[in-house]
């Protein structure tokens, strides 16, 4: 089975952000169809459309997979569901999580559902600087630029800076171990 190599934007600006973003990590990374998971710093961003809202925290995530497109995006809407997203008609409203598919593979594609590559990313500091931590000479199919290229490029001014975590321990119990997991303000690496 063909695995591709996909990058996600994850973000959130409702309830405990830190938390909500490494839960879908977590979720992510314990699927069987998903492996080789890389994470950038967590960033903390203004909302680029609507001003009247929390400051998001977002990162990027890389992982292989062996689900296709669409099945991925089932895959990343029923996280989102799990970690209590509504789904809203409105554009650019406060989330609890919000995962996008920015590439998915050499995968070039436009329906009503998906756009592969993701249509915003050339314009969003608050993807490309993430991107740029963890797959710099990446290049964006279709669009044959680089990421860190289309950062160089990219015409957003919003503020994008580092977020800084507070140490913390988040305890996972299974029947048999406890396991503890620290929590840095560096992102999740594999």
């Amino acid at each position: 089975m063909k695995s591709s190599r996909v990058y996600l934007s994850i973000g959130s600006n409702i309830g405990d952000r830190e938390s909500n973003i490494a839960q879908a990590i977590s979720a992510l990374e314990v699927s069987e169809k998903n492996y080789n998971l890389d994470s950038a710093s967590f960033y903390l961003t203004e909302p680029l459309y609507n001003p009247n809202q929390e400051f998001f925290i977002n990162t990027v995530v890389g992982l292989d997979t062996y689900l296709k497109p669409f099945e991925f995006l089932d895959h990343i809407q029923d996280i989102e569901l799990m970690l209590g997203r509504k789904r809203s008609l409105k554009k650019n409203m406060p989330r609890t999580i919000d995962i996008d598919i920015l590439v998915h593979g050499s995968a070039v594609m436009e329906t009503e559902e998906l756009i592969i590559p993701h249509p915003g990313l050339i314009n969003r500091k608050f993807v490309l600087i993430p991107f740029d931590e963890i797959a710099t000479d990446f290049k964006i199919p279709h669009i044959n630029l680089t990421v860190n290229e289309l950062l160089g490029r990219c015409p957003d001014r919003a503020m994008v800076k580092l977020y800084e975590l507070e140490l913390s321990l988040i305890h996972i119990s299974e029947p048999t171990r406890l396991l503890s997991i620290a929590v840095s303000g560096v992102g999740v690496k594999k």
